[in-house]
């Protein structure tokens, strides 16, 4: 058995550790002022060395001249050492200290704070799409406006290399910049509308409810956003899934993500350069090949399966255009032929009642569940556990369960892990701005089809309220109509052109203990009611099948409200009431 090291440290030696240490005494402490390639560096020796690692960090670290630690922190330190200098030298030092260790665990010991900004909703979601090791934070729809231009006069979105070096670069342009036009000249009528329906009441504060109508308005309006739409997101995360990141944005099929890795690359190169340094090297370059050659093998085999089905489709297609240009010349003889057909069919307006399909659970959820709660308080072995659990009646089974979680006075207090041993796959079909919101839940699968118009988009009941129904519908049958001709040459880049308000596909496969948390947190008052029907409904399919294991799924809200951010605003109130008797006492 290795132990470590007493320390016995000088008053000098904790003179020289104290501007990297947070205390040179407790056995608890942070490491500051270093490096992230030397931290990564100090805990990798750290697993391998019987000194503590204040200890370590002195003697192999500090007093190793061989090292050059002086000139790699001295940078930090503002001694004049220029950085570039001090980053090569930390290479040089990260090569000789790590020599011999495996390069991915000792990535994941350093990490970096990286803005990306001025990225398509479509890039975004695949920068984010990251499970482990990268947390990201996004610009959001809901408390800012996206009206604004830029110094050409020209609204906020990606005009792709693809399309304006192709045929469809006026058409999308012209579509993109008419989505914003109507989204930027409705947002002060939709703030007038929704005081109107709701005015502000006496215990309301004028920042409260200020914020809480543009909030709604911008939930309401964002359905007029195309995919194209610019957006920031800030990701904190480790060398090695940043490097992983940079593999998987350089093997999409788009132009976009390709040159967001090459960025990330080059700006990680100026912070933690050993961490991502096989991103575009010969193991990196045959990652990337990897991944995409393996998507456009699944992709063609998928055409070569569902022929049958695609060929139906496209029939339809054909039938539907037809029936709706004969819808047109009967309401307007005097239109041209070329011109599209606003009408659009039941299934273009989508509704809701498919939203939400339970198509796989585990038959088998309660026992396993029972079993588990039991097995760590136990030193029995499992199977003995599950056969003890299936002779059990219901009601001591309840008690189990019951014991397990029903001391749970809020959301956050999680149930244990014993209720992972549940799952539920879902298959979703809703508008895209709900997708962006739940696809933040990274601890569960999730995979999405490409977005596309197929679906038929939703339709907010308010625009009926401010008029601006038929414009909206002519609008988005105006995507589709482009959709469909870039989608037969450019998939992957028609996504762009496609508005927020139509409909996506995907599916989530959670345990029963995230089901708690998604449930719980979506569906909660300052939800978008978008995705707290969602939720909502998630919770109402589970139940179905496992209603004993849902009665301790005590905190999902099932009411609706006219103004879903009014409770929360309030609270930021009391808060910043709170703060500014804390600081200016």
């Amino acid at each position: 058995m290795t132990f470590t090291m007493k320390e016995n440290l000088s008053e000098e030696q904790k003179q020289i550790l104290s501007p990297f240490v947070s205390s040179t005494e407790n056995n608890v402490f942070v490491l500051k002022n270093l490096p992230e390639v030397v931290m990564g560096a100090l805990f990798s020796r750290y697993s391998r060395s019987p000194k503590s690692l204040r200890q370590l960090l002195l003697d192999e670290f500090i007093l190793d001249e061989k090292y050059g630690f002086e000139q790699i922190v001295g940078y930090q330190k503002g001694k004049g050492i220029e950085q570039a200098l001090a980053i090569k030298k930390a290479e040089e030092f990260y090569d000789r200290i790590l020599l011999g260790y495996g390069d991915d665990s000792v990535a994941e010991l350093g990490g970096a704070h990286i803005a990306v900004e001025d990225i398509s909703n479509i890039a975004v979601k695949l920068v984010q799409d990251s499970r482990l090791g990268i947390s990201p934070l996004e610009k959001s729809t809901r408390y800012v406006y996206f009206d604004e231009k830029d110094e050409k006069g020209n609204y906020n979105y990606l005009r792709p290399k693809e399309i304006t070096e192709s045929n469809f670069s006026e058409d999308y342009t012209d579509l993109c910049s008419e989505l914003f036009n109507v989204y930027s000249k409705n947002l002060e009528p939709m703030k007038k509308f929704i005081e109107e329906k709701n005015p502000q009441e006496k215990d309301v504060s004028d920042r409260a409810y200020n914020s809480t109508v543009k909030a709604k308005a911008c939930d309401v309006l964002r359905v007029f956003l195309p995919a194209s739409t610019l957006t920031n997101t800030g990701l904190y995360g480790n060398g090695r899934a940043f490097e992983y990141l940079i593999s998987r944005l350089s093997s999409y099929p788009l132009h976009e993500t390709k040159v967001i890795g090459k960025k990330i690359h080059s700006q990680l190169q100026t912070y933690i350069p050993s961490f991502v340094k096989r991103a575009f090297s010969e193991y990196g370059e045959q990652q990337i090949n990897f991944l995409s050659d393996t998507r456009e093998k699944v992709n063609n085999l998928t055409k070569e399966i569902l022929a049958e089905e695609q060929i139906k489709e496209l029939k339809e297609k054909s039938e539907e255009k037809e029936s709706n240009e004969i819808l047109k010349e009967e309401k307007n003889k005097t239109e041209k032929a070329e011109q599209k057909p606003i009408e659009l069919t039941k299934k273009e307006v989508s509704e809701n009642s498919d939203e939400v399909q339970l198509i796989d659970f585990d038959s088998e959820a309660e026992n396993k569940i029972l079993s588990a709660i039991i097995y760590s308080n136990s030193h029995l072995p499992l199977q003995q556990i599950k056969e003890k659990i299936k002779n059990l009646n219901e009601e001591e089974k309840k008690k189990i369960i019951n014991s397990y979680s029903d001391l749970r006075t809020n959301r956050r207090h999680k149930p244990g892990r014993a209720f992972e041993n549940a799952f539920y796959t879902f298959d979703i079909l809703g508008n895209y701005g709900i997708f962006r919101d739940l696809h933040r839940h990274r601890i569960l699968t999730q995979e999405r089809q490409l977005l596309s118009t197929h679906h038929g988009f939703v339709s907010p009941i308010e625009f009926d309220s401010i008029g601006i129904k038929e414009e909206y519908i002519s609008l988005m049958k105006q995507a589709k109509n482009l959709f469909d001709l870039m989608e037969e040459k450019m998939p992957w880049q028609a996504q762009y052109c496609v508005p927020f308000g139509y409909k996506i596909r995907w599916y989530m496969k959670l345990n029963l203990r995230e089901a708690f948390h998604l449930t719980e947190l979506r569906s909660s008052v300052q939800g978008h009611p978008d995705y707290r029907r969602i939720a909502q409904k998630m919770f109402s399919e589970i139940k179905k099948v496992h209603p004993s294991l849902v009665e301790q799924l005590k905190f999902v809200d099932l009411k609706e409200y006219k103004l879903e951010r009014l409770e929360a605003e309030k609270a930021q109130d009391k808060k910043i009431k709170e703060i500014e008797e804390k600081y200016n006492k």
